[in-house]
């Protein structure tokens, strides 16, 4: 066997199955722990929500290894799949190529390296409370940003028992688990005594949240300073269009590959055009859903220089999703304001301008902090090169060619003020996947921390890329030292405080190692580049290549094709 080093995969989300798929093909001994009781990560069994729609259509989200079935309520979602449909693929997905890896239930309690250099995960059997000592040659994390819910202090049990709220409080990840005791405890809005949730937050989750329990036939307002921004059309996009790389090729890369690329975003003309289809896509995604010009949702992030952004396409066609049940008056937006705390009456949340609002419960779409700080100490953050440190020093003149990248908006701040400033860099993460100051040990890896909006195809690239890594293959093209990788890494992050003003605010470190949110298919051709095998997969022309349809089929034979380089360069199996 080419290799029988063992790793530790963490998590059983998207990202560490196809990470421990990839593994297993290329002969690693892998073991894959998650505190979940089944596959899926935030679309596992326990956090699973009614109402829960995802971003990607039938056959985007999925692996090359498994094909998707198309699913049975395709038509009620618009084509959009449900957290239930991601949950059978990924149950599926396990049972198919992970049988008897995936070790459910267990806590990581605490991750570190001993002296022979080896890791030691410390952790808890959530069953039996049980603890053990695990020892592994490599490591993977996939625990993802979307794993530890973030409650702000002024909205947390505490902070609610202490005004006697009387109410239920609680984060939209246990909006599943929770649902019910929501229910009994609130009136519906046809009752002779009508009780009222408050939503917080304008993200996804949200959203969700919120409609499903107006369609429950309960009072409910969402408070929100920014809503995510939307991408609607009145009929189903064609595939050239909605699978392909063109969206990408209007979004600048932080290398412009193609003629095409440098003309949009480099020329006066190409940027005007390049600006004038982002403004066209946002009036038609609000006119597509009838959203009227004085309401509180156009006050949304921006399609071209954020990273909060859903993919309605048609919408429900049942008109039951978010906003045609805020359009017939179904749930009331307050906004922008943002909650400050607690009534003193212990029925009601107050406003920052001192509003008070009736609740009979809270629920909070208040994100997700890092998954990463519950599992290293400091000096083992340190050690590995994981530590968020302070933005790096690293001129952004270098795009100031970039005339689509003029007068950017004022970067806000998590919170909604203007002026804010990133608070942290992923400066240290080397292509988003090995902390630049461990590049040389070839024992440790991220993958699920790349913000794109495809993230079944980026999964499966990184995979390999962490596989051939950890195989030291000699034909993977790494930086020669920690100061190297610092360099590029720096240099990236400057790319994106250039790219996104201000979006480092939004999402926590462990969901920030790198943004290609629009221009993930060239992120995806540079890891391909760095593994020498051929990138630009869906093929074309010059002219046809942005229309061509991108399938993460094209990856199937990715495990092969560096296998065959292994082989030519006489290394065997």
């Amino acid at each position: 066997m080419l290799s029988k080093a063992t790793v530790c995969v963490i998590g059983s989300g998207a990202a560490g199955l196809i990470t421990a798929h990839t593994l297993l093909y290329d002969h690693f001994d892998v073991q894959i722990l998650t505190r979940d009781s089944s596959p899926g990560g935030v679309w596992s069994a326990e956090k699973n929500y009614p109402g829960l729609r995802i971003n990607n259509v039938h056959g985007e989200f999925n692996f090359s290894a498994l094909p998707m079935p198309v699913p049975k309520n395709g038509s009620d979602t618009g084509g959009r799949l449900t957290g239930e449909d991601m949950l059978r693929y990924m149950q599926r997905f396990s049972n198919d190529f992970l049988c008897r890896r995936i070790h459910y239930r267990i806590d990581v309690q605490r991750i570190r390296r001993d002296d022979n250099g080896r890791w030691v995960i410390q952790t808890v059997d959530l069953n039996t409370n049980s603890q053990d000592e695990l020892f592994f040659d490599k490591l993977v994390l996939c625990t993802g940003g979307c794993c530890i819910p973030f409650v702000p202090s002024f909205m947390s049990p505490h902070a609610a028992e202490k005004y006697c709220f009387d109410g239920v409080v609680l984060h939209t990840a246990h909006f599943g688990s929770k649902l019910n005791e929501v229910l009994s405890k609130v009136n519906s809005r046809t009752s002779s005594s009508p009780g009222r949730v408050v939503v917080v937050g304008g993200g996804r989750s949200s959203q969700d949240v919120a409609t499903y329990l107006a369609n429950q036939n309960l009072d409910v307002t969402i408070v929100f300073d920014v809503a995510d921004a939307i991408l609607a059309v009145p009929i189903p996009l064609p595939d050239f269009i909605r699978k392909s790389r063109l969206l990408g090729i209007f979004s600048p890369h932080i290398m412009l590959r193609t003629r095409l690329e440098r003309f949009l975003h480099t020329t006066r003309i190409g940027s005007f055009i390049t600006r004038s289809l982002w403004k066209s896509i946002t009036w038609s995604s609000f006119k597509a859903f009838a959203i009227p010009s004085d309401s509180p949702l156009r006050r949304a992030q921006s399609l071209f220089w954020g990273v909060r952004t859903n993919d309605e396409g048609i919408g429900r066609r049942d008109g039951r999703d978010f906003h045609k049940v805020v359009n017939a008056g179904l749930i009331d937006i307050v906004a922008p304001a943002r909650v400050s705390s607690f009534g003193d009456d212990g029925r009601s949340v107050v406003l920052d301008d001192g509003r008070s609002v009736r609740a009979d419960a809270v629920i909070l779409g208040t994100g997700y902090t890092s998954s990463w700080d519950a599992l290293f100490d400091e000096p083992t953050k340190e050690d590995i090169g994981l530590a968020s440190g302070p933005v790096a020093d690293h001129t952004v003149d270098e795009w100031n060619h970039y005339t689509s990248l003029q007068d950017p908006p004022p970067a806000r701040s998590k919170h909604g003020e203007a002026g804010g400033k990133e608070s942290h860099s992923p400066s240290s993460i080397y292509r988003g996947l090995v902390p630049a100051k461990n590049i040389l040990k070839r024992d440790f890896a991220v993958n699920g921390a790349f913000l794109t909006t495809n993230n079944g195809y980026t999964y499966e690239v990184s995979a390999h890329w962490i596989s051939s890594y950890f195989l030291a293959d000699s034909f993977l093209k790494i930086p020669s030292s920690p100061e190297e990788a610092l360099a590029h890494s720096a240099r990236n992050a400057a790319w994106l405080r250039k790219r996104y003003p201000g979006m480092l605010n939004w999402a926590n470190e462990s969901y920030s190692s790198n943004i290609a949110f629009w221009s993930w298919p060239q992120a995806m051709d540079e890891l391909l580049e760095d593994m020498s095998l051929p990138s630009m997969r869906s093929g074309g022309n010059w002219f046809t290549f942005p229309f061509k349809v991108i399938s993460v089929n094209e990856l199937k034979t990715l495990g092969a094709e560096r296998a065959a380089k292994r082989r030519s360069a006489g290394i065997q199996p």
